[in-house]
């Protein structure tokens, strides 16, 4: 079965959305900080924590993780700070 979305594994970070981790507080080592990132493709990379096994069980009806997909949870005030970086549709 072919995906109508598919991930590219060659796209290279283009721009940081919103502020580091550092910047909001919510880290103090810079090797394991969550962030958002734009790729030079226009897709989004999101580093946080893997919960997924964690929320498996707990999904809302409709909602499902793929085998090669991953829940991660990243702090709601990184987002936020993203806001004004992240384009209209």
């Amino acid at each position: 079965m072919t995906r109508l979305w598919e991930a590219d594994p060659s796209a290279l970070f283009a721009k940081r959305l919103g502020k580091s981790a550092a910047e909001l507080g919510n880290s103090e080592d810079e090797e394991k900080c969550p962030d958002i990132w734009q790729l030079d493709n226009g897709h989004i990379a999101v580093i946080g924590r893997d919960l997924t096994a964690i929320y498996a069980s707990r999904l809302p009806t409709g909602v499902s993780i793929g085998p090669d997909e991953r829940l991660v949870v990243i702090p709601g005030k990184m987002l936020s700070a993203a806001k004004e970086d992240i384009p209209d549709a």
